[in-house]
């Protein structure tokens, strides 16, 4: 939606340069959720590294020298430095943020440190995997994902991040959450598979390239609406669902819909997400009338 925008705003037909952009930016979201994980296994290390510190001192007092080790000794957090699949994604993508930005590493440290969650978890020195899984995504959850100076962080990087970041966090957390003692963490696919990963070009250059013939279907269906008067993101929105519909025979109707209206839901207007859904749910019926919705596998559910 964004991309077929900005090839609006710029009134460029460049399609093969605006692809290859939303490629790349899709791609790039496999980048933040390494960020996001190996930012983890890097507040640990620097504990780690605080307490060794510490128990070094001259004058060290009995605590730094016999501390509570319960966090770094957190079994899940060792489970994502010592899993291969994290390892090798990091060194392939070349993800190296906290090595040059690590302030923002001993930010959250601090911060979870001094959060009720961390007294809570360190009031005993025995560790069971649960609580130490439920610690992990408690604080991910809490303290990491909400943090606003690693969202500026994050926004300056990438600015194509602000809209991935709940996503990726989500992911993380649902992932952290269904972790198993007896596995190892394994990186999430940018892509469920081959098919999945063409649609992305497809419904753009779908979309793109069809747009006059798209919007045929629904410009005599707004009677109480003039066509200047329709929001652009609600014409490219109806246009996209559109295109699923009639050239997508393997995406349900249902899907369709419930995505796009969140979609309006997110960046449109506030009643857009009803406009979309009137015009779309009278489409559905003029469509099937007319034998002109061809689903098939996936798509009759």
């Amino acid at each position: 939606m964004q991309s077929i925008y900005a090839l609006h705003q710029k009134s460029s037909d460049d399609i093969e340069k605006e692809e290859k952009f939303l490629l790349h930016s899709i791609d790039s979201i496999q980048d933040l959720y390494l960020i996001m994980l190996s930012s983890l296994i890097e507040i640990r290390k620097k504990e780690v590294v605080f307490l060794e510190t510490s128990s070094k001192k001259h004058l060290a007092t009995p605590e730094e020298k016999n501390p509570n080790r319960k966090f770094v000794d957190n079994a899940v957090l060792q489970q994502l430095e010592e899993s291969n699949s994290l390892s090798i994604a990091l060194e392939k993508r070349k993800i190296n943020n906290w090595t040059l930005d690590d302030t923002y590493i001993l930010i959250l440290l601090n911060e979870i440190k001094q959060s009720a969650l961390y007294q809570k978890y360190m009031v005993n020195r025995k560790n069971t995997y649960q609580e130490d899984k439920d610690f992990v995504a408690d604080v991910f959850t809490e303290i990491i994902a909400p943090n606003e100076k690693l969202y500026d962080y994050l926004e300056d990087n990438k600015l194509t991040w602000i809209d991935d970041i709940p996503l990726v966090n989500t992911q993380i957390v649902k992932q952290l959450k269904q972790l198993n003692e007896k596995d190892e963490f394994r990186v999430t696919k940018l892509y469920k598979d081959q098919e999945d990963q063409e649609f992305v070009g497809n419904l753009f250059r779908k979309t793109v390239l069809n747009e006059v013939d798209l919007a045929k279907e629904y410009i005599d269906k707004t009677p109480n609406w003039d066509a200047e008067r329709i929001a652009e993101l609600d014409t490219i929105i109806l246009k996209m669902a559109i295109c699923e519909f009639l050239k997508f025979p393997s995406i349900p109707l249902k899907v369709t819909i419930n995505e796009y209206l969140e979609i309006a839901k997110e960046y449109s207007t506030p009643k857009s997400s009803i406009f979309i859904n009137g015009i779309l749910d009278n489409l559905i019926k003029e469509f099937q009338n007319e034998n002109k919705i061809q689903k098939t596998g996936r798509g009759l559910m």
